[in-house]
């Protein structure tokens, strides 16, 4: 079984930004990918970004709503991700989830909350 705990998030003003952690401890077996959804009121949960094994290498791929703003990195020796937004709008609010998609199975992590207002 594999735990998440997401950091990172907060309140900010439109235009400015916020880097969220997900760092992942426990049973990590073979990682097929890692990734960040956001799930605002009243709205389903979406893909936000992700890194994804793809042959002996990752790829990221991005929602079209973050595409130039946001960045997902990850470092492997501390088994984290990294989420780096910026530019925030006021309906980048939501509460974020970190999601890990490995040889045991999918994990969520708790959500952290952005709120993006002036």
């Amino acid at each position: 079984q594999v735990q998440l705990v997401e950091s990172g998030g907060g309140l900010v003003q439109p235009g400015g930004s916020l880097r969220l952690s997900c760092a992942a401890s426990g049973t990590i077996s073979s990682i097929y990918g890692m990734g960040w959804y956001r799930q605002a009121p009243g709205k389903e949960r979406e893909l936000v970004a992700g890194i994804i094994r793809g042959g002996s290498d990752f790829v990221t791929n991005y929602a079209d709503f973050v595409k130039g703003r946001f960045t997902i990195s990850r470092d492997n020796a501390r088994n984290t991700i990294y989420l780096q937004m910026n530019s925030l709008k006021t309906e980048d609010t939501a509460v974020y989830y970190c999601k890990f998609v490995g040889l045991g199975g999918d994990s969520w992590g708790q959500g952290t909350q952005v709120t993006v207002s002036s």
